[in-house]
């Protein structure tokens, strides 16, 4: 009995599909999930990548590799999305979104115990203790509990203190109840109710209610100084006034923006920076960036969806509004997506994207040290990707076509090593063999020109060519390469300037790669470069052309005296208006008197 073919398996899968919101998982021929995804709808999502034709290389690789489809049915697209994440963080598949975050961060507990302790962990324990966090800056979370230690005397000792125990009297007090740290509810100094009401106000000032605490303190000092218990009056205003300190200082914007969230991406290239910032009552109470590397050209939107979700299950956030920097096409039940344009929110956004960026230079500084070459590396590695070619282009040779209404045409070449202009090999090019405005011919030439001198010189060849033009030009300098037995050898591409569109040989469909794609760039760059170099020594040569029939058809004038009376008059006009005396100034007496005389034959000086 012979097996099934793979691709029919695959297509009666699809078909079996329902039309619901879920996710879908791809396995490979060894059992490994290597892609997750999401859909509103299943079936037509996954047939998408069976039944079109896809630009990028990498896609077409998944879908090479796809052996099995697993699907999961949601009853929305915002469950599809939370459990996308959670797959995706749980498999890591090869061709997903990375997230390059790998911290465990830290939690204030505390906990589920008679006279609960206070402290930082990074382990959750199921006790049913209060955990609040995560806090991605330690700092920020070490400021909160010296807060905390200076506002209340708490317990940190691990005794067991519930009351039947303390009723035995086997305990003594410690230092920390001789220091004031401790009220001493180990030998009954202190009351759990009391104790609790403490703890009550240390959760609304770690959740950022300050308000709440500071006018709950203000009534008991004046309850305190009606009572004349001065002593405890000041030390209740001297917490108001450390809470009051801290508050202002963590108060960023209006104090009325409440439990809202706010992220920002920086986009660049097949790399995102995500900044996360948590707000209660205008004060940032969490902040957080993340790096996260795209593997299948996944849109902007995708990318913001994916971190938003990330956010909001790491920070277990709840808040009702969230801010981003454009609409992702998501919608989360009872929650607010806004777009902020001016006001305290639009600053507030300003303020997490000033945070993404200094995250990206912190990380591009950090790489820089560890390998000074990385981003150089990095972009020759997806000129390579992106070009298709077999191996890096570390040296790349652009050329341009220049003429003026057919006249003086001349071609510029300028040469880039690992990414950077080597301008000693920068060539001019006079087109010798060429007669009126040929531009197809003109490239033939100085191709062959150049790289039969290259080889003739046993020169280093280049990696990479590229045409400043489109299918004409690219099909010219093709002819040269084959005359020289050198295509197949050198990849050769063209770009055409009006939609940035790259070429290939004998290939009628272009490659079009993303505008923010540096492969793009340093292409533009090339062919920037090539055009003002050649523009520079076309200019040159048609002001000297200019000269040349304007002022040097002139017996007995010379060049270097044709530049030194335009130099002076600007214009031949001019130069004609000019009396004797003046051109003389110039040029000396008898050069002055050949130009006189050409141009006033019938005045006598």
């Amino acid at each position: 009995m012979s097996k099934t073919d793979p691709n029919t398996q695959l297509q009666n899968l699809i078909r079996s599909l329902p039309q619901k919101p879920g996710i879908y998982q791809y396995f490979s021929k060894e059992g490994k999930v290597i892609y997750v995804g999401k859909a509103k709808n299943l079936k037509k999502r996954v047939a998408s990548y069976f039944t079109k034709s896809h630009q990028s290389g990498k896609l077409r690789l998944l879908i090479s590799k796809i052996d099995n489809i697993e699907f999961v049915v949601t009853n929305t697209e915002l469950d599809a999305l939370l459990l996308e994440n959670n797959l995706i963080k749980k498999y890591q598949p090869k061709y997903n979104i990375q997230l390059k975050d790998d911290k465990t961060f830290p939690w204030i507990c505390i906990k589920n115990e008679a006279f609960p302790r206070i402290f930082p962990t990074r382990h959750l324990v199921k006790d049913d203790s209060d955990y609040f966090g995560p806090y991605a800056s330690v700092r920020m979370m070490k400021t909160l509990l010296d807060i905390i230690k200076q506002l209340y005397p708490l317990r940190n000792c691990m005794l067991n203190l519930k009351p039947s125990v303390i009723q035995k009297k086997n305990y003594k007090v410690c230092l920390e109840y001789h220091i004031g740290n401790c009220l001493g509810p180990c030998i009954g100094k202190q009351t759990e109710e009391d104790y609790m009401a403490t703890i009550q106000q240390i959760k609304h000032i770690i959740k950022g209610n300050i308000s709440n605490v500071i006018s709950e303190l203000k009534s008991l000092m004046n309850q305190a100084a009606n009572h004349m218990e001065f002593e405890q009056a000041q030390l209740l205003k001297e917490k108001v006034e450390i809470l009051e300190k801290y508050k202002s200082k963590s108060t960023i914007v209006n104090p009325k923006i409440d439990n809202v969230d706010v992220l920002s991406m920086i986009s660049e290239g097949d790399v995102a920076f995500v900044n996360y910032l948590k707000i209660s009552n205008g004060a940032i109470v969490q902040a957080h960036t993340i790096e996260m590397k795209k593997k299948l050209e996944e849109t902007d939107n995708e990318m913001l969806a994916f971190a938003l979700m990330d956010f909001r299950q790491r920070f277990e956030s709840n808040a009702k509004e969230i801010l981003l920097p454009f609409d992702p096409g998501i919608e989360i039940p009872d929650v607010k997506i806004t777009v902020p344009q001016r006001g305290d929110k639009k600053q507030l956004l300003n303020l997490s994207e000033r945070n993404a960026k200094y995250y990206q230079i912190e990380r591009a500084k950090q790489a820089s040290m560890v390998d000074p070459d990385r981003h150089k590396k990095r972009i020759l590695n997806q000129l390579k990707d992106d070009l298709r070619m077999k191996e890096i282009p570390a040296i790349i040779e652009c050329f341009d076509n220049s003429n003026f209404q057919g006249d003086y045409p001349v071609a510029a070449m300028v040469q880039f090593v690992d990414t950077k202009p080597n301008k000693k090999a920068y060539r001019h090019y006079n087109i010798k063999t060429v007669t009126g405005p040929d531009d197809y011919a003109s490239m033939e030439e100085i191709i062959l020109r150049r790289y039969t001198r290259l080889l003739d010189e046993k020169q280093s060849l280049p990696q990479l060519i590229v045409i400043d033009g489109g299918k004409g030009q690219l099909s010219a300098a093709v002819k040269s390469l084959i005359k020289l037995d050198l295509y197949g050898k050198i990849t050769i591409i063209g770009i055409a300037k009006k939609l940035e569109e790259i070429y290939f040989p004998n290939d009628p469909v272009p490659l079009y790669i993303d505008k923010k794609s540096e492969s793009l760039k340093i292409i533009q760059q090339l062919r920037d470069e090539a055009h003002r170099f050649g523009i520079t020594h076309h200019r040159k040569k048609r002001d000297k052309g200019t000269l040349k029939s304007e002022l040097t058809e002139i017996t007995g004038v010379g060049f270097n005296t044709a530049q030194k009376l335009l130099w002076k008059f600007r214009s031949v006009k001019k130069i004609k208006a000019a009396n004797f005396d003046e051109l003389t100034a110039v040029i000396g007496k008898a050069k002055a008197k050949i130009v006189f005389d050409h141009f006033h034959p019938n005045d006598k000086t």
